[in-house]
């Protein structure tokens, strides 16, 4: 195992016991609000401190960037750590078992180490740059149908980004129309991690952040699968603007989603 990849599982797991022990006593659980419809829990904060403390060990020198507390610059640059503690918050603090951690490594600007961690099914995806997507050490490979009609979509409403709430439902229509279902589970990260797995075929969401997408995305892409922004640009991570899926699943609704998009969401 990619010895960086083995430290991400560790701090994986060890968020992970955190979160399972928070949502086994959701009455002591502590949530705050951080923005509109935006909310973090004691057990995110705690989450993300035992995955730092974990990388930190190994490589106290490298740099991280977490959802909850920002980023921490390290000596040495060219290894930067993304860190989502608990995606699927929202779930988490409802009581609601879907949830993961989300833990990805940049080396030199690029994506080379993803984990994407479900605690309540303990379901561990994982990818190292060229070297595949697994599932519980076993391969797993993105769908890639011909068409959408057969197809199962997932998705994220903006409930964080409401102004792109009208462009949004014009998408979900697209999207809805040309596909066989849609499913709306709560956790972008597992959401890529199941078009990896080839659970769904495709994904789609605007107004993500960098910590909810760069493991999925290398997750999806070392599956096969093909990752861009909804107008088929290739700057999703910092636009937060994505669609996922097998590469004909991808350029498909891309097809269909850029004449619907709003000025803002060409760029």
């Amino acid at each position: 195992m990619h010895p960086m990849l083995t430290i991400g599982v560790r701090a994986a797991r060890a968020a992970g016991q955190i979160i399972m022990r928070g949502f086994n006593e959701l009455d002591r659980v502590q949530v705050d609000t951080k923005g509109i419809n935006d909310f973090v829990s004691n057990i995110d904060k705690e989450a993300e401190a035992a995955i730092v403390q974990q990388i930190r060990k190994s490589y106290p020198d490298h740099s991280i960037v977490g959802e909850e507390n920002g980023e921490s610059r390290g000596s040495n640059n060219d290894y930067l750590w993304i860190v989502d503690p608990l995606d699927g918050t929202n779930n988490f603090v409802n009581g609601v078992p879907h949830f993961a951690v989300s833990i990805a490594l940049q080396v030199k600007g690029k994506t080379e180490v993803a984990i994407v961690y479900d605690p309540v099914r303990e379901e561990l995806f994982s990818a190292v740059r060229g070297q595949g997507a697994k599932l519980n050490d076993f391969r797993i490979r993105a769908n890639n149908p011909n068409d959408l009609s057969k197809s199962l979509v997932a998705t994220g409403f903006p409930f964080k980004a409401r102004q792109h709430t009208e462009t949004y439902m014009k998408l979900f229509a697209e999207a809805f129309a040309s596909c066989t279902d849609i499913r709306r589970a709560g956790s972008a990260a597992l959401d890529l991690a199941y078009v990896a797995a080839g659970r769904v075929d495709a994904f789609f969401e605007i107004g993500l952040k960098p910590w909810d997408i760069a493991a999925g995305d290398l997750l999806v892409r070392e599956a096969g699968g093909t990752v861009a922004e909804l107008s088929g640009g290739h700057n999703y991570l910092i636009s937060g603007n994505i669609v996922a899926g097998g590469p004909k699943a991808t350029a498909l609704l891309v097809k269909k989603f850029r004449p619907q998009l709003s000025e803002s969401l060409k760029r």
